[in-house]
């Protein structure tokens, strides 16, 4: 069967290309592997270990993860350590492959996103630039326009920057990760960050009235010329 090799790491976590993930490394089999990947390749395999499965489970066929590339590595006295890794491209788990070391090394198929035309993702994408600035804006420090600048303007980097920024349950940010059309990944978001900015204005709007006591604002005065 074609594929990879890749050491693999199961967590409770989804890595999107392009993003950083600082990651504590404790159990001996991980150690062993971060001294492998940095002794080889300094690769591995971050593969989304959901909630239904064991935190010991073996990765399975179809499961789906994110290459990480570890940036920075600092040992522990302990024999722990902190890495510093950033995600590269995308896999499919094909099947495990026994190689004699205490961590899961998988064959793996990696994938992208399919072709899109520039004029019909266009405005999703300012669509989505503008709702994450505003969500970001939220806190009051008018963050929101500089990190908006900061984001990235290719439309596959932007959502899995955005995907990667936003608080979404595990399963969802899996389902975002397993999407090839990034014209629907950025439709996913902008609806999910309209929520979310609604839900914003109703607290905030909450808020008002509780600071007034329930009371409706007084009417503007008006003027009339004689």
């Amino acid at each position: 069967m074609i594929g990879t090799e890749l050491p693999l790491f199961p967590l409770s976590v989804v890595l999107f290309p392009g993003t950083v993930q600082l990651l504590h490394i404790f159990e001996p089999r991980y150690r062993q592997m971060v001294r492998d990947c940095l002794d080889e390749d300094s690769r591995f395999g971050l593969s989304v270990l959901r909630p239904d499965k064991s935190k010991t489970a073996t990765p399975v066929e179809s499961d789906v993860g994110c290459r990480a590339v570890i940036k920075s590595h600092h040992p522990l006295p302990d024999g722990r350590c902190n890495i510093l890794t950033v995600g590269e491209e995308r896999f499919v788990i094909q099947e495990i492959v026994d190689r004699d070391r205490p961590y899961d090394v998988g064959l793996v198929d990696y994938f992208h996103d399919d072709p899109i035309a520039d004029a019909a993702i266009q405005q999703v994408t300012q669509d989505v630039r503008a709702a994450f600035s505003k969500i970001v804006d939220a806190d009051g420090t008018g963050t929101g326009r500089a990190m908006a600048e900061e984001l990235p303007t290719d439309p596959v980097a932007l959502s899995f920057h955005v995907a990667a920024a936003l608080h979404l349950d595990l399963e969802v940010k899996e389902e975002l990760l397993r999407l090839t059309s990034t014209p629907m990944r950025l439709e996913r978001l902008r609806a999910m960050l309209i929520s979310l900015n609604a839900e914003t204005d109703r607290r905030a709007q909450t808020q008002r009235l509780a600071k007034r006591n329930g009371r409706a604002e007084p009417p503007p005065t008006t003027t009339s010329a004689e």
